[in-house]
């Protein structure tokens, strides 16, 4: 076989992948707004085959059922919050404001796409999460575990540095765990409830950042937040490290 048949066989293959790849996202385009507007029960195949003008088979090829177009909209929404989580962890402060610089990211990004967020949580759910495959939910996982793993990295810097001593009492996966908490439940019911208002909740992000500084001050994590204004830190770690994510946002 000559050189040019070689790479007449490589050209053909990747233009092969470019347009399995350009099908891919554009049923994943499609998808995202009818299980948004529609949730589960709104997100059909015979609906996408319609909408795309594709075979039914042609979809199945890339998704073997909606829950698989789920998981892989909710592996879209990891992807976007790892890569704000990276830029995050870059920030350049004390071990507690880098912290906060996760913090600006993860309430940023709810803010910005509050569409991945949604599907991210409905991914989550037993009846859904069993009927896709091994190999998704790995991808997903291993996602998801990256994103806490830059956490986790942060909190050993702090307890490096001798910002925040854990002793015996707590291990940084525990203070991991406890922001996480405090983070999915926290947006959890900022964006499903309704009612928070009524409730005496009129800035609910601005109530999550107090009760972040709560546990970090606890942890006795410096400095505290009686002795800098972490609100300010987070404004500017939002105009210096997420400016086009804050464009986005007003727009």
């Amino acid at each position: 076989m000559t050189i040019r048949q070689n790479s007449d066989i490589m050209n053909t293959r990747d233009r092969k992948q470019r347009e399995i790849q350009e099908r891919e996202a554009k049923i994943l385009e499609c998808a995202r707004p009818m299980f948004i507007e529609g949730g589960y029960n709104g997100l059909n195949m015979d609906r996408l085959t319609s909408l795309l003008e594709y075979s039914k088979g042609t979809i199945y090829n890339h998704f073997s059922c909606k829950e698989e177009i789920i998981i892989t909209l909710a592996i879209q929404t990891l992807e976007k919050r790892l890569a704000m989580f990276q830029k995050a962890a870059l920030f350049q402060g004390t071990s507690r404001e880098r912290i906060a610089a996760i913090g600006a990211a993860a309430e940023l990004f709810v803010k910005t796409y509050p569409d991945h967020f949604c599907v991210e949580q409905t991914i989550r759910l037993d009846s859904i999460w069993d009927k896709t495959s091994e190999e998704r939910r790995k991808l997903m996982s291993n996602y998801e575990h990256r994103c806490i793993g830059i956490v986790g990295g942060i909190v050993r810097d702090g307890v490096s540095r001798g910002d925040v001593h854990l002793g015996e009492s707590a291990t940084p996966e525990e203070i991991v765990f406890g922001l996480w908490s405090l983070s999915v439940g926290g947006y959890s019911i900022i964006t499903t409830s309704n009612s928070l208002s009524e409730l005496g909740i009129s800035s609910p992000y601005e109530m999550l950042r107090r009760n972040f500084n709560r546990f970090l001050d606890g942890i006795q994590w410096q400095p505290l937040s009686t002795e800098v204004d972490y609100d300010a830190v987070y404004d500017r770690i939002t105009r210096e490290v997420f400016g086009n994510e804050l464009q986005q946002n007003a727009v």
